[in-house]
């Protein structure tokens, strides 16, 4: 359980900040945001395991130790007797999937792991599970802009929004997020909805896949306008260059709209705006610097 003070400090500064409109609402515009959700928004307890080649000893990581690892692994190096193993019930990413009810009897959980995770971390200090972009999510939610959760996780969407929603519930956000879509791309149906039909594209390609497919999703539900603005937050270094490769696509095809990512790797916060012919980067220390992408 959150602690009193910390719920109701959460809900006195929702009371007194006032709602604001989109930066483009004037002329018909919106603003969207991605938020990849482990180490940009949050930061789980949720461990991936590596497999000794031989002996078959498991080597818990977290996910940022994921980040910096995995494409290290098997490699000359700390994980070089390491192995990543794919198998969605005893594999590396078992506990980033959801389960029956006799196997999380088996975990000793009542809910999916998901849940659970976001619960557990609910009941520590606030500064040891917000991630780089939670005021970035909070303002999003609080202002009801449209945003889509893109996350390598492969629990259904329902599990996400019931996971999110315990933010609800302990007071740290003051209304459900206004989703417009929820891709957990490792979950076998979301990948065969994103055209990966023989389950074989990589996390950072189904990302990009996912990125336009809500940009496509944003056009058909609140219409195309030259002002709407797209964003998306990031934290794994593979991930962002083809996220940013994939906005760059769309700016080719829609040049008057705006994108950007925001790199949060290891705690920065880097602005990328996508140009037509160029990407302009710019670091932003503090969360006022950032607030003027988020309206």
């Amino acid at each position: 359980m959150v602690r009193e003070g910390m719920k109701s400090t959460q809900l006195e500064f929702s009371i007194q900040r006032p709602k604001e409109e989109d930066r483009n609402f004037q002329k018909g515009g919106r603003s969207f945001y991605f938020f990849d959700f482990d180490d940009n928004i949050a930061c789980l307890t949720t461990p991936l395991i590596l497999f000794h080649k031989k002996t078959n000893q498991e080597l818990l990581l977290s996910s940022h130790e994921w980040a910096l690892a995995h494409s290290t692994i098997g490699k000359p190096g700390a994980y070089e007797d390491y192995e990543v193993r794919y198998c969605d019930k005893a594999g590396t990413f078992k506990f980033f999937r959801d389960h029956e009810i006799h196997e999380l009897e088996k975990l000793g959980r009542k809910n999916q792991v998901f849940e659970s995770d976001v619960a557990h971390i609910l009941g520590l200090p606030d500064l040891e599970w917000k991630g780089p972009s939670w005021d970035c999510f909070y303002h999003s939610v609080f202002n009801q802009r449209p945003i889509s959760i893109i996350t390598a996780r492969g629990h259904s969407p329902d599990t996400i929004k019931r996971g999110v929603q315990l933010f609800v519930d302990h007071g740290w956000l003051n209304q459900e997020p206004n989703y417009l879509t929820i891709f957990p791309v490792s979950n076998t149906s979301i990948r065969l909805d994103l055209g990966d039909q023989n389950l074989n594209l990589s996390t950072a390609e189904l990302k990009q896949r996912a990125i336009r497919n809500s940009v496509l999703r944003a056009f058909a539900t609140y219409g195309y306008n030259d002002h709407h603005r797209f964003g998306m937050s990031d934290d794994d270094p593979k991930n962002l260059s083809l996220i940013v490769e994939e906005m760059t696509n769309l700016k080719r095809e829609f040049p008057k709209i705006c994108f950007f990512v925001i790199e949060t790797f290891n705690n920065r916060f880097v602005k990328h705006e996508i140009l037509e012919s160029k990407q302009k980067s710019e670091y932003l220390k503090t969360f006022e610097e950032q607030l003027p992408l988020l309206k």
